[in-house]
């Protein structure tokens, strides 16, 4: 693969900061209330959340690019969970895919099972935490 865009951040905890190499992104994080924390930062869950869905939006425009179906007023939110596996944790996602009212069920359906396919975090997890895609 031939690389084209490398990303670069660097945090000091679950309770600190996170900077990316540009400065342009600059949070401080905390454990949410149900791990625990105060929740008054963001945390690696919600990172990851925005990050997936955002990633999943941009695949499923070039699913609907691909096959002539304009996907432009879709979105997506990705809900990410967090609980205990084994002696540590592990992560579950579930994909809300909103798609125009324009778009058939069937339609719809068949691009977001394609944008999964090509989605770099769906391929960065698949196998990995289970993925559940809703078409709405």
């Amino acid at each position: 693969m031939d690389v084209l865009y490398t990303a670069a951040a660097t945090a000091n905890g679950r309770d600190g900061r996170a900077v990316s190499s540009d400065g342009r992104l600059d949070l401080k994080l905390a454990f949410p209330p149900a791990l625990g924390g105060d929740g008054e930062g963001t945390n690696p869950e919600q990172l990851f959340a925005a990050g997936y869905a955002a990633c999943f939006a941009s695949a499923l425009g070039l699913a609907g690019q691909k096959a002539k179906v304009d996907t432009k007023d879709a979105s997506v939110t990705a809900e990410v969970g967090i609980g205990p596996e084994g002696e540590s944790f592990g992560l579950t996602v579930t994909l809300r895919v909103e798609v125009p009212d324009s778009i058939p069920a069937d339609t719809a359906r068949e691009l977001v099972e394609r944008a999964h396919q090509l989605c770099p975090y769906s391929k960065a997890t698949r196998g990995n935490i289970t993925v559940d895609l809703v078409v709405e």
